[in-house]
């Protein structure tokens, strides 16, 4: 029902584009007065958004998405600013932010190289741990390498000590092995240490040349160095939880921000004040916390333009896939999809 459901409404966006109906809508006073927040994860350094085109997309994807918003003549706005005005009623045209969340090296080796050529300003929403931690993350990491063996076995019992073998020939059975292997992790409490040891074991059972994909930087996240230099280079780096996790302990949490927010200040000199939840998750008691820990702003992943009614900790962004066609995507960018989406 999904794919029949998406299919219709491309129908409907293509009949729409045909019928003039995409440039009335981008000219109109009513799309003057919204706010499209696009997210991204990553672009694909390698096979990546063959692994999770949910993701995941690829440079040349990307590079048409970028492309279309100069065609369209869209007003690409740094975040602070974006929000100031929207808040204001004193948006531009086509108002667009660009925002990628966790902050992986492929931002930096394939996201901002086509960014900057074409001057946009962008926000990172950069969880931090890992960046102190130069190796993959897991549980992608994990994901990731057991996509990349099927359809392989993997024999669990060196691994976690379960006299179990799991097929990876199919998406499900790899989601099950994944979850075999990170419940094992939770159960002997292990660190990061020792999960990135497990994905070594795991990789030479599977085949897997392991430091090669260390040396590729996959689904690692970008070092202090990178951050340093690209923050020098114009790039605005946001909270994200150090974590990225969102505890429901209000102490945790603000703890969770303040980690957070003191790496990046390490990294960047500059202090950061705009957050976005981890995985898209919002619970009603984090906004009371948002603002002790004196945030200004908050996106999630829910797709909408935002307006000046819009909760600033609840704005929604729309997370860009592999999957989204390119009249879906113009749709948004233009206010099409917004309206079939209410």
């Amino acid at each position: 029902m999904p794919h029949l459901i998406n299919s219709i409404r491309r129908e409907v966006l293509r009949t729409a584009k045909l019928a003039g109906a995409f440039s009335l809508i981008s000219r109109s006073r009513w799309r003057q007065q919204r706010l499209l927040i696009l997210a991204y994860h990553g672009i694909a350094q390698v096979d990546e958004h063959l692994w999770n085109p949910t993701l995941y997309i690829s440079s040349v994807q990307f590079h048409q998405r970028l492309e279309m918003l100069k065609r369209y003549g869209c007003h690409i706005l740094p975040l602070a600013e974006a929000i100031e005005r929207l808040y204001e009623a004193s948006l531009p045209e086509l108002s667009v932010v660009l925002t990628f969340d966790d902050g992986a090296h492929d931002f930096y080796s394939r996201a901002f190289p086509l960014i900057e050529a074409y001057g946009f300003p962008v926000t990172v929403y950069l969880t931090t741990y890992y960046s102190q931690y130069p190796r993959p993350v897991f549980p992608v990491i994990c994901s990731y390498l057991l996509w990349k063996a099927s359809p392989a076995r993997l024999r669990l019992k060196p691994l976690t000590g379960d006299d179990l073998t799991a097929e990876l020939a199919t998406a499900a059975m790899r989601v099950k092995a994944v979850r075999s292997l990170t419940q094992y992790c939770a159960r002997e409490n292990l660190s990061a240490n020792d999960k990135d040891f497990l994905m070594q074991q795991t990789a030479s059972q599977l085949g897997i040349d392991y430091e090669q994909v260390i040396g590729e930087r996959i689904l690692q996240i970008m070092r202090p160095d990178e951050v340093h230099e690209l923050a020098a280079r114009g790039v605005d780096f946001q909270l994200h939880t150090h974590r990225h996790r969102t505890p429901l302990d209000r102490r945790l949490f603000i703890k969770e921000i303040e980690d957070n927010r003191e790496q990046i200040r390490q990294m960047t000199g500059k202090t950061a004040s705009h957050f976005c939840y981890p995985d898209g998750e919002f619970k009603p008691e984090f906004a009371g916390w948002l603002e002790e820990a004196e945030i200004r702003s908050a996106t999630t992943c829910y797709p909408r333009l935002a307006t000046l009614k819009t909760d600033h900790f609840m704005l929604p962004r729309f997370v860009d896939t592999s999957y989204i066609s390119a009249v879906s995507f113009e749709g948004w960018v233009c206010g099409m999809s917004d309206m079939l989406a209410r």
